[in-house]
């Protein structure tokens, strides 16, 4: 089952790939507008031979405009420079925008809103926590909590044996049993069962009612104090 910090990277790489998507589609969309609107101009003040703008001179302009979409939607300014007046063609945010092809960045979009929806609704329904002692461990973020709902901070194999505990009816795991999850590899692994163990024991007794007994040296139980 994927847990819940999972769902929301997948989440956020959604958003960050339509953000780029649509950005990168403005930005190219935006690079051929300009060249457009540049070359339009170099032959419009070339034909009409004045700086001077007049109606005429946006109509010549926008014959010269390749990109039909752009055609009427683009101006021609007059900036003010150190050697004098010089025309510029302008063209607004929205028109670009309008113009570039966001059709992949809306399906992304789209796709974000409806992953969000359903993370939104999954954990509404979220499994109700296993509770043994005192302690709670939550099958949907794959996390252990005290009675006040905090979080109990356990290291990897910590997590995994106090996973195998709660997963087992009894609460009961032969040695045999750990080691073999935990350390496959491993011929000898008694001494590394009783380090993590003895590690173990403070954690589960300060945050629960619960106590980890060994079985006459063979295994290891959850007990209930």
């Amino acid at each position: 089952m994927m847990k819940q910090r999972h769902a929301v990277i997948v989440l956020f790489a959604l958003i960050i790939a339509s953000s780029v998507t649509s950005f990168s589609s403005y930005s190219s969309t935006s690079r051929q507008v300009s060249e457009d609107m540049d070359r339009a101009l170099a032959l419009t003040m070339l034909e009409q031979q004045s700086d001077v703008i007049s109606q005429d001179t946006i109509q010549v302009f926008n014959s010269h405009l390749q990109m039909e979409a752009l055609r009427g939607k683009a101006v021609l300014a007059v900036a003010t420079m150190k050697d004098g007046l010089r025309c510029e063609p302008k063209c607004s945010v929205a028109t670009i925008f309008s113009m570039s092809d966001q059709r992949p960045a809306s399906v992304l979009w789209t796709i974000a809103i409806l992953w969000g929806f359903y993370c939104f609704w999954r954990y509404k329904r979220e499994v109700p926590l296993v509770t043994f002692g005192g302690l709670a461990y939550s099958e949907s973020d794959g996390r252990f909590y005290n009675t006040k709902r905090q979080q109990i901070r356990l290291t990897p194999m910590q997590q995994q044996l106090m996973e195998m505990f709660f997963h087992n009816d009894s609460h009961l795991l032969t040695k045999t049993e750990i080691c073999d999850a935990l350390w496959p590899k491993k011929d000898d692994a008694n001494d590394t069962l009783y380090t993590l163990i003895r590690r173990l024991k403070p954690i589960i007794e300060e945050h629960s009612d619960l106590m980890i007994e060994s079985d006459r040296g063979r295994a290891y139980g959850l007990k209930i104090r």
